[in-house]
């Protein structure tokens, strides 16, 4: 009887099980924490990577149509590109003629919209400040945006070499470009042919999935940030304020950035009514900006990204953070469709493995 008891297997306590969990979260944390030191040593290479990822994902209708006309995929990349830089710079050069006057005041105008509310809250709020605790936030406040908008090319550009690093990244992120218009198909047949069994069905469904959730997420943020720009544009006309074409440039631009992004461009909205318009104005604008956001967020952003930002908005305001901690201005505005990309992707290989074998079974 007692042999009988020291044999039998010992049933896993909780402790145990807690164990087991740690072990396994600690080493997927070395090797996230692993990831983002290759990641961010590696930056040279990744960046460009990335954007070409984008541009390619951009410019593959264009493509896609010049070579169903009988276009060589070599030509109708190189158009694809050419055409791509021809609009860049006509858009460029009739954005700069429509507020080069206007743009330089958009700084001093934030500065003396910041200096109003300073004002308000120490001689005429009912709030107990003193003017050194708003200076004292001010100060945090101009910190921690330099913290999130410093890149992580900062040493490098110490060390006099960040002009051939963006230099060499532009041609790379071209060059990469070329090659996935003309050859980014067979590129994903061919990773899709590396695995067995039914593996290749499965890893092309994953591919298909992330490039369309890259689609997705280019067209919807697009589309969201000309629907805000329009709104508040129309909206500082009509309360009599200015730097009107600045503000919905900057409204399209932050419309790339979810939830952070959508925010920052409100604030200046209404920091610019407030300083150009008066009081009243600025309030106006703050309505319209809550009421445009939330139609956004309940109506049209479901709509527009459709299953392509598929993720919790603590996910989307976790990344963006995360973005913007490790990498600066470059991780925060790429955060959120890295990982859309991501969980997407897994998501789709995952759905198909699980089809596999209920069809198997």
């Amino acid at each position: 009887m007692t042999e009988t008891a020291a044999s039998s297997p010992r049933v896993p306590t909780s402790l145990d099980r807690a164990a087991a969990y740690s072990w396994r979260i600690i080493v997927v944390a070395i090797v996230a924490l692993a990831g983002l030191w290759l990641l961010r040593e590696a930056r040279v290479v990744f960046f460009p990577v990335v954007i070409a990822v984008f541009l390619a994902r951009a410019l593959s209708p264009v493509s896609g149509w010049l070579q169903r006309h009988r276009w060589r995929p070599g030509l109708a990349a190189i158009t694809s590109i050419l055409a791509f830089f021809v609009v860049f710079a006509l858009l460029l050069t009739v954005a700069v003629r429509s507020f080069a006057g206007e743009a330089e005041a958009i700084g001093p105008t934030l500065t003396q919209a910041v200096d109003d509310i300073e004002d308000w809250l120490v001689d005429d709020s009912p709030f107990d400040i003193s003017r050194a605790d708003a200076q004292s936030v001010r100060a945090r406040i101009g910190d921690e945006f330099d913290n999130l908008t410093r890149s992580s090319d900062a040493a490098v550009a110490e060390r006099a070499t960040l002009v051939a690093e963006v230099v060499t990244g532009v041609i790379l992120a071209i060059i990469l470009t070329f090659f996935m218009l003309r050859d980014g198909r067979r590129f994903a047949d061919w990773v899709a042919a590396r695995g067995e069994g039914r593996r290749p069905a499965r890893v092309r469904r994953s591919l298909d999935a992330g490039w369309a959730t890259l689609a997705g997420y280019l067209r919807g943020a697009a589309l969201l940030g000309v629907v805000e720009a329009i709104a508040m544009g129309i909206t500082l006309w009509l309360v009599g304020g200015s730097l009107i074409a600045p503000v919905m440039v900057i409204t399209v631009l932050a419309a790339f950035i979810p939830i952070v992004g959508a925010v920052a461009a409100g604030v200046i909205a209404v920091l610019v009514a407030l300083v150009t318009a008066g009081t009243t104005a600025a309030i106006i604008v703050a309505v319209v900006a809550l009421v445009v956001q939330q139609l956004d967020n309940d109506l049209l952003a479901p709509v527009i990204y459709g299953r392509a930002l598929n993720l919790h908005p603590v996910a989307v305001l976790l990344s963006v953070v995360a973005g913007g901690a490790l990498l600066g201005l470059t991780g925060t505005i790429l955060a959120v469709p890295v990982v859309a990309v991501v969980a997407n992707s897994l998501r789709a290989y995952r759905s198909a493995e699980t089809t596999t074998r209920a069809g198997s079974g």
